[in-house]
Parts: structure tokens; sequence; C-alpha cells
């Protein structure tokens, strides 16, 4: 258990049920709500922790399967925890590991823990025997995410769950949020280093009753935020917007509240006005890679010939690095060339985009009118779109 309080400060709260807010770890404070870039394996894709940093991100997100990966976690702590292996000074989260595990094959779930296969890419590159690049076994349990996940240094903590795919049958999905439940508790019995928070998950799918069961058991465990999982696994805008609104309710009031794995500007904003604290996701990152950037008006498509000879930058409102020094239709030469500086001009302006947005949606809510600004900013971003 942390031995200090996160030190969640409410500043206000739109008549809508956004909240604007701040919190403060070891490595700084952050203000809410916030989106957190994703790191995967300690590091986001194709730019620099200084690039991240300039975007306005306050906080990352690493992967704790991916990062407990035998010689990945020896790295880290060789450097001395993830601070310093990321070259970041600020607050850093790691998820648990329940939602990659979810998405491997061959995994075999227990009360106990889970047991998955997978493949060691490093051990691949290294050996030339056939017989060294089999799939190899893993197992996860509580007590193993939270020894990764303390030796990782992270800030922010998240309990071991199990998240369950879209659709399921009612049955499995209520047995699995028990499961979910008692590993939490074996989670909160497990001693963390003493600057590190741990955040409980909520689960439960589609079923607002199995949402407020799965609530009520969670939040009556003294974590320091809560989280609602099992969301962004195929279930879609509308079912996403409800398991939010009936199950944010149920969470406290006066701790972080944090929404998985979401997502696209439009799914963010409805969140906000549910009362949501915190989001991640890979999609600014990954869709920049793949040539798709988002602007105040819609998302560009590089390569698509509108493109072409267009002299403007990519967001005339844009301050970011790409947008003041290149035009569309350079980037848009680069991706053609496959040139590497694509993918990180590309990132660096989709990491800005986000931070943009979350910093007018603070504004808003400060301001009492966050119901108008989601409606003028949805109005505008859909007239490409």
């Amino acid at each position: 258990m942390s031995l200090k309080d996160i030190k969640f400060e409410l500043h206000t709260t739109d008549p809508s049920g956004a909240r604007r807010g701040s919190f403060t770890t070891e490595h700084g404070t952050v203000q809410t709500p916030a989106f957190m870039p994703v790191g995967t394996a300690g590091f986001v894709r194709s730019t620099l922790p200084r690039d991240v940093e300039e975007s306005g991100a306050q906080v990352l997100l690493a992967n704790t399967y991916h990062l407990g990966l035998e010689e990945r976690l020896a790295t880290v702590k060789r450097m001395g925890g993830l601070h310093r292996f990321m070259g970041w000074n600020q607050t850093i989260l790691t998820d648990s590991g329940g939602f990659q595990v979810f998405s491997l094959p061959d995994k075999e779930i227990t009360d106990e823990g889970v047991w998955f296969s997978y493949n060691d890419k490093e051990k691949e590159k290294k050996d030339a025997k056939k017989e060294d690049k089999k799939k190899k076994r893993m197992f996860l349990n509580p007590e193993r995410s939270m020894e990764i996940q303390r030796d990782l240094g992270a800030d922010i903590v998240m309990a071991f769950d199990e998240c369950v795919e879209y659709p399921a049958k009612r049955e499995y999905v209520a047995s699995s949020s028990d499961r979910t439940t008692a590993w939490a508790k074996r989670c909160r019995n497990f001693e963390l280093q003493s600057h590190q928070f741990l955040f409980g998950i909520v689960q439960g799918g589609i079923y607002p009753d199995l949402r407020r069961k799965s609530a009520e058991e969670i939040t009556a465990i003294p974590f320091d935020g809560f989280a609602i999982g099992g969301v962004s696994v195929g279930e879609g805008y509308d079912l996403m917007k409800n398991v939010t609104q009936n199950t944010t309710p149920f969470l406290p009031f006066d701790k972080p509240r944090y929404l998985m794995g979401v997502g696209l500007p439009e799914d963010i904003l409805a969140a906000v006005g549910s009362g949501i604290d915190m989001f991640d996701c890979v999609i600014p990152t990954r869709y920049a890679r793949q040539g798709t950037l988002f602007t105040r008006l819609g998302k560009i498509r590089i390569m698509d010939k509108a493109s072409r000879k267009e002299k403007y930058p990519l967001d005339t409102h844009c301050t970011c690095y790409t947008c003041r020094t290149y035009s569309q239709m350079v980037l848009r030469y680069l991706f053609f060339t496959r040139d590497p500086l694509a993918e990180t001009l590309a990132t660096i302006h989709n990491l800005t985009f986000y931070q943009d947005l979350m910093k007018a949606i603070r504004s808003a809510v400060e301001q009492g009118r966050y119901n108008a600004f989601r409606t003028e900013w949805l109005d505008r971003y859909y007239k490409r779109n």
C-alpha cells in the first residue's frame, strides 16, 4: 500500500458532469482530464521523449506484459527503473498486462492466474536454430503482475484483472468479474514501492447490473484510484458510452477515474461528460504511422491526392513542430518515399493534437460550458469527415 496520498484535487465540475482536477505523484502534477500517450515497450514509437514532452503530455503509459519479458525487465532494473530507462522524468502509469493476455491466443485462465504463449522475438533474432524459435509459456497472476510493476517503478500501478472480449455470455462475464475482484484483493495486499499508487479496475462487460456489482466490490477495496476496464474490445461507440455512463456514478467522487483504452476524439469527449478524468490509447500514434492525421476540421489521410499540392500545414491552428515547419505536400512526399522522418513528424502532430484537445476540454469545464464546447468542437471536426 502506498505511503502517501495521491492528492487528487477536484477544482471544478461542470453541469454536464465533466470534472476539472489534478493529481500529484512523485514525478509531478497531472492536470485532468488527461490523455496518456502509450509507450508499449517503454517508448512512444517513432519519436523522442523530448517531442512527447513538448506536445504537452504529463503522463505516459507503459505495458507490464511487454516490459516483463525476460531481458527487457532485467534491462529496466539495471537502469534503475522506468523513468531512467525511458528518459522520462514525469509521471508513468503501467497497465497490469490483463488486456494483453486477453488478446493472446492459447491462454488458460484459472482463479490462480493465467498461462499463455508468446514469441520471444529478441531471442529469435539471436538464435538461428528453429527449436529456439518455438513459442514460450508464461504465467501471470496478481502477485507476479505486482512484482513486475514494483520493479519497473512506475508512479501508478494497475491491479491485475481479466478483460473479457465482446460479445461474451453473461454467465462468463459474471464469473470473470468475481475473479477480477478476488485478484484485486490480492493485488492490494502486495507491498509496492513507497512512491507507487495502485488503481483498481471495474469489469462487468456490457451488463449494467454486473458493472454496478463490480464497481461496488472494487471500490470497497482501498485503492488510490479506479478504472473502467473491458471497453474498446469491439463493443462500439454506443455500448462504450452506455458502459461509462452506467459505471461512473458508482465510482468515488474524490478519486481519479480512468477509462482504459479510449480512444478517438469523439469517444473522449463523450466520456469526459460522464465524469472521466484519465484516458489512454494507441490511436494517435498508430494512426500517425499509417498516415492518418487528426486536425480540428477532421482527419487527413496524407496519402490521398488532396494533399499532393497542398502548401499549407496539416492544421493552421496547430503550433507543433510539424505544422510550423512542413506543408502537407512535403509530409506526403516523405510518406511516399518511406522516409522514417514521415512517421516521426506525423506522430509529433497527432500527439500535440490530442494534448491541445485536452487543454481545450479543461478550459471549457473551468468556464462551465462543456456541453456547448463539445457540440461546437464536433460540428467543426465532422466537416471534413
